[in-house]
């Protein structure tokens, strides 16, 4: 047995059912507990979005015009660096594996994650923004942050943290370039390793700069990609807008096994819907809360809410879009075909030959800005075990080089296979946690929503408010 099938072996093991009953499970806890604040408080989300997409452009007017440079997060920056990693090599590829795969089902468990996983990615983020600490240029937290500090678990703190380090740090950035790599060679017959040797010098001198250079990219080129790329898929659906409730039909009676289309029944269907929805919208991983922190605002729950709109925008639209192309298009029946060969061929079917060099230009900027988010939350948490920047630049060169460069010559299943089991360790990990410390935010929701009731247009807090960890609640003074 070689290394690839082993971990195969122990990833069918450990997703099974076990895990995907946890992320389903915790999603309708949260779901119930919170009163359905994913559905409820929508308008909420946006109108946070809006008003800080707006006081940020403003801010960066006022300080360009004063000639200074503020080292300030605000949460517009920190949703796009959480939108810059989900949005990306998941949307796409993962998507196209799923329905390979798992048959066309796959998109519907991949909704369900999606909606129950809003309420759980809320959770987490309002956590991470609850215990975050101040650090020299903005603030730092996430799930390692709250489990130290909320559960007084050291060691489970450092496991999380070497977990998520591996897994989206170095790990998840080999995916990345493995797909940005294998796009360029389908569009345009480049080399993988000189492709990746590019990406690789772009990323070090990006992420040398910091989370600042960080948000500043990540701030640019989330908008532009998502929307180009949302308007093709419009516009190809409402080419095909007669094929639309046919798909809607694969979908739904292949979810339950009615129609098996192109799976191997019902268990491959939903566990490859789960993991790959998980892998594009991290709701319940513990990623999206190393960012989340970072964020400068007036009330834990704000941040929480931007973070559960990041999960909408990639699963129920993006991920959405790349589903609808290739289910109108036929080629999830072609065997050979998987992952980003099997995006770029729907969509060459459908707009021609222009396609695959399409998505090649996408899947860069998708692939490219998930790499560069990718890697500060491995900064963050290798910053919460040591503080030796000789650790942080061997980190630095590993997760936007070696790893890097390593995606580009590895294939396609041994890169998808150790991202799939790192995720599925580091999920249960900070699954444990927040459940133990969800009560804390269903007292912080509650506080939010009787200020919005009595006319208070920005809701405040203080740590005064949760006396028993007062202490704990640096950030909040």
């Amino acid at each position: 047995m070689n290394i690839n099938e082993l971990i195969t072996t122990v990833n069918d093991a450990v997703w099974g059912y076990v895990l995907i009953f946890a992320l389903v499970g915790c999603g309708l806890w949260f779901t119930i507990k919170t009163r359905f604040v994913q559905f409820r408080m929508v308008g909420e989300m946006l109108r946070l979005l809006t008003d800080s997409a707006v006081s940020t452009v403003e801010e960066q007017v006022k300080e360009q015009k004063a000639g200074v440079n503020s080292k300030h997060i605000s949460s517009f920056q920190a949703f796009a660096v959480s939108v810059a990693t989900r949005v990306g090599t998941g949307n796409l590829a993962g998507v196209a594996s799923a329905i390979a795969i798992g048959g066309p089902g796959a998109v519907f468990w991949m909704w369900v994650i999606a909606l129950m996983g809003s309420a759980t990615a809320f959770v987490e983020s309002t956590l991470a923004q609850l215990f975050k600490k101040k650090h020299k240029d903005s603030f730092i937290g996430g799930p390692a942050y709250y489990i130290q500090q909320g559960l007084k678990q050291r060691w489970m703190a450092i496991t999380f943290a070497v977990l998520i380090t591996c897994q989206f740090g170095l790990s998840n950035n080999s995916i990345q370039s493995n797909t940005i790599c294998s796009a360029m060679q389908e569009a345009f017959g480049w080399d993988p390793l000189w492709v990746g040797c590019v990406i690789a010098a772009v990323s070090l001198f990006i992420v040398f700069g910091g989370i600042q250079r960080i948000a500043q990219v990540s701030a640019v080129l989330v908008p532009v990609m998502a929307i180009s790329y949302v308007v093709l898929a419009l516009v190809i659906i409402v080419m095909n807008i007669g094929l639309i409730p046919h798909v809607f039909r694969l979908i739904v009676l292949d979810a339950f096994g009615i129609e098996q289309i192109a799976g191997g029944g019902i268990g491959v269907t939903i566990m490859n819907g789960v993991k790959r929805g998980l892998f594009s919208n991290e709701a319940g991983e513990g990623s999206a809360p190393n960012v989340a922190a970072t964020a400068s605002v007036t009330h834990p729950v704000k941040q929480g809410l931007i973070q559960a709109l990041g999960v909408f925008t990639d699963t129920l639209i993006v991920c959405s879009c790349t589903a609808f192309i290739i289910l109108i298009s036929g080629l999830f029946r072609v065997p050979q075909l998987n992952g980003i060969a099997l995006t770029q061929s729907a969509l060459q079917s459908e707009i021609g030959s222009i396609g695959p060099v399409f998505i090649a230009v996408a899947i860069f900027l998708f692939a490219f800005s998930t790499i560069i988010g990718n890697y500060y939350y491995g900064e963050a948490n290798i910053r919460f075990i040591t503080p030796n920047t000789k650790v942080m630049t061997i980190y630095r060169i590993c997760s936007a080089g070696v790893m890097v460069i390593f995606g580009s010559l590895a294939s396609f299943e041994l890169v998808w296979n150790i991202v799939d089991f790192f995720m599925a360790f580091l999920t249960a990990c900070n699954l444990i946690a927040i459940v133990l410390l969800g009560r804390f935010v269903f007292r912080l929701l509650e506080d939010y929503r009787k200020q919005k009731k009595q006319g208070i247009r920005e809701p405040t807090f203080h740590r005064s408010q949760l006396p028993e960890l007062e202490n704990e609640l640096e950030c909040w003074e």
